[in-house]
């Protein structure tokens, strides 16, 4: 008998269980599916990017009706952000077992070199730098495994055939690591294997927008620490520059920019080195659901007291975004020598969206980036290249005196 009146209890609980089950599902596929439409009516650079988002979405679906909370939610939607293989692309939401975005994330640059994986840039001042790694080493193991087998989990699945920039990506991508683990990197080493620790280090980070000083041979030297989204660097760059308005030569350091900013301070500095208005990036719109394409030009307006000398303008593998796009604009305006390696290359100026049931938010790089003859912003390879960022400082010194 207490079976039989316990059996219809036991039946409800199941079937709610099974309901929100269901219920948790349906919330995760649709908003993939929100998610996979919104990069396919806003995503601008489909034609470049080699990868099949309609196979995308046939290859990733399937998993959402096993998806059961938000942090398995994420970790799916950070394997398939990875399709994309640009540091434009990311999530608003991560946790500890989360890859490092790239380039703010990352402190090496390695490419391969045939079958090898060699370091071809350290960030200076890095962790990576002060434990010993040095460019020209080749990493024969990464965190005790085989790099190759590592990389497919940042190679788009839905690509037919990976390209330089896929690899590029996916290295990187790897050797900046997890937040949870320390990494460790196996080198060549003058026919030597060395591990290097470089987790096992502590580095302040950047206390300070900028830093500036009067150079040898009255040569004044700015650099911006990572703040080209912080309005107050307006005002802060206005004292230094009032401050080296007697030098020979400004040498306007760029490579410590990796996190984007806005156009409203990348204009106000640009400003004070013209004494008239001067066109320094174009933006593109494809606007898909028209049949439209809008296209302008973007000016610099002069700004307080012109600054008329000499400018070098440094930049390398951790100017991101609207470092790229000061770059360009010093180009254009003809206003700089540019000198480094080639940029972070990340693609277009990004929208913020977010999903409707777990609030998770996006970027997506809708508006393409161009200099002003045309070339993509990403494609901008400096006047006068270098092969990493210590040569980079040698060759600006050599230009502006």
């Amino acid at each position: 008998m207490n079976f039989l009146r316990l059996a219809p209890i036991t039946c409800i609980i199941l079937f709610a269980l099974d309901y929100q089950n269901v219920q948790a599902q349906n919330i995760y596929k649709e908003d993939f599916l929100e998610f996979w439409e919104d990069y396919n009516s806003y995503y601008g650079y489909f034609d470049e990017s080699g990868i099949d988002w309609n196979k995308a979405k046939e290859i990733y679906l399937p998993a959402t009706d096993t998806i059961k909370n938000n942090y398995e939610f994420t970790c799916f939607l950070e394997r398939v952000v990875n399709e994309f293989h640009n540091g434009h692309v990311s999530l608003n939401t991560n946790y500890t077992t989360s890859n490092r975005i790239i380039p703010s994330g990352a402190d090496v640059y390695a490419v391969k070199k045939g079958n090898a994986y060699v370091i071809s840039d350290v960030r200076l001042n890095s962790i990576a730098e002060k434990c010993g790694i040095k460019p020209g080493m080749e990493i024969k193991q990464f965190n005790n495994k085989p790099i190759n087998a590592q990389l497919e989990k940042f190679l788009p699945k839905s690509a037919t055939a990976y390209t330089p920039a896929m690899y590029d990506y996916a290295i990187n991508m790897l050797f900046a690591g997890t937040y949870d683990k320390k990494r460790e990197f196996t080198v060549n080493e003058n026919g030597t294997l060395k591990t290097y620790k470089p987790d096992d280090i502590e580095v302040k980070n950047f206390e300070d927008l900028i830093e500036y000083k009067i150079l040898d041979g009255n040569i004044g030297y700015i650099k911006i620490n990572n703040s080209l989204g912080n309005n107050s660097l307006i005002t802060a760059f206005d004292k230094a520059l009032d401050e080296l308005m007697q030098t020979k030569g400004i040498v306007l350091d760029l490579t410590e920019t990796p996190g984007g900013g806005n156009t409203t301070v990348a204009r106000a500095i640009m400003g004070r080195f013209t004494d008239k208005e001067l066109p320094y990036q174009k933006h593109v719109i494809n606007e898909k659901e028209y049949g439209t394409v809008r296209s302008w030009i973007e000016y610099v307006v002069p700004r307080k007291t012109t600054y008329k000398n000499k400018v070098v303008v440094m930049v390398g593998h951790w100017t991101g975004s609207m470092g790229e796009g000061m770059a360009i604009g010093f180009d254009a305006m003809k206003r700089a020598k540019i000198a480094g390696t080639k940029m972070a290359g990340l693609i277009g100026a990004i929208y913020s969206f977010n999903m409707k049931n777990t609030k998770i938010g996006f970027q997506i790089p809708y508006e393409k980036m161009y200099h002003v003859n045309g070339t993509p912003r990403e494609d901008y390879l400096p006047q006068y290249l270098t092969n990493n960022s210590t040569e980079t400082f040698t060759k600006a010194l050599k230009l502006i005196k």
